[in-house]
């Protein structure tokens, strides 16, 4: 019996051995490409310690850890061939993080796109596009560990503070209160509300996503469900920034001191967490919805 176990396992190491020859060079470049732009994703940690809007950061690298370990067998399974077409994404991203002084408004930008080019390159050249197709999910989300560039918040930021400014008009004639608006200001007796460029709710929103694709992943193995709740994400944060600004002018027409200060700050938070919880509920919704037919016919 020890003379038949012995081959076999034998012939099982010989089995691993190669497969771990085979991802080396993966692991070399990873390495390489972890020195070359270690200033970059030092000041992009130093981001997400430094700026509220950015603290999810943090969390990214390690949902994306986890979602590559969750797709590990069939990685393994994934036979390697090397594309040229990496090598040439592996260049661009060099030259990216080569273009010019960090004094640049566009050398953050640049770089971390250089980051994201050398990343798929690098997969691209070693494994090709089998082991691209897997990673295509976790490559998407490694994006929400960098912010939005300087030109898309100056293109996003106005039509958004519009839009929860007149959210927050049409809510509060609802609720019965005499309000005029211009722009993006609100005047109403007694005080008068500006929404400012970090009331957009344009900040926060990269949070929200990136909690709800955590979410999702981890309750609900669905690819398509993730692409439905990162378009539904959007109104429901449009939506709760709209009823923060009115329950600061609700707030405000009792005293007027609870309208800015302390009590404004404090209310982006909770406005988060019942904005997180509507997600959820968005979630279970469109679930129920899915599975409603199936359990009909049954």
């Amino acid at each position: 019996m020890r003379e038949a176990v012995q081959p076999e396992v034998e012939s099982k190491a010989e089995a691993v051995g190669p497969q771990r020859i085979q991802w080396l060079p993966l692991i070399w470049f990873s390495a390489l490409l972890l020195i070359a732009y270690a200033v970059v994703l030092a000041r992009t940690a130093r981001l997400w310690v430094n700026d509220l809007n950015m603290s999810h950061g943090i969390f990214v690298p390690i949902l994306v850890a986890y979602v590559v370990w969750q797709e590990r067998d069939a990685l393994r399974a994934a036979r390697p061939s090397h594309n040229r077409s990496g090598l040439v994404l592996m260049i661009v991203g060099a030259a990216l993080l080569c273009m010019g002084p960090p004094k640049l408004d566009t050398f953050a930008f640049a770089t971390r796109v250089g980051f994201m080019f050398s990343v798929i390159g690098t997969i691209l050249y070693l494994r090709g596009f089998a082991t691209i197709r897997l990673l295509m999910y976790p490559l998407i989300l490694l994006f929400m560990m960098f912010p939005l560039p300087g030109f898309v918040l100056e293109r996003l930021t106005l039509p958004l503070q519009l839009t929860a400014s007149k959210l927050a008009e049409q809510l509060l004639e609802w609720f019965g209160y005499s309000v005029l608006r211009e722009g993006n200001i609100l005047l109403l007796p007694g005080q008068t509300l500006s929404i400012a460029e970090a009331c957009s709710g344009l900040r926060s929103l990269m949070a929200l996503t990136f909690l709800a694709q955590a979410y999702v992943y981890m309750f609900d193995k669905r690819p398509w469900m993730r692409l439905i709740m990162a378009v539904c994400v959007v109104p429901i944060a449009v939506f709760a920034n709209g009823a923060r600004i009115v329950a600061t002018a609700i707030a405000g027409s009792y005293r007027k001191e609870w309208a800015e200060g302390t009590f404004h700050a404090s209310t982006a938070w909770v406005v988060f967490a019942v904005t997180f919880v509507c997600v959820i509920v968005t979630h279970r919704l469109i679930d129920a919805v899915h599975h409603s037919p199936s359990k009909r016919s049954q």
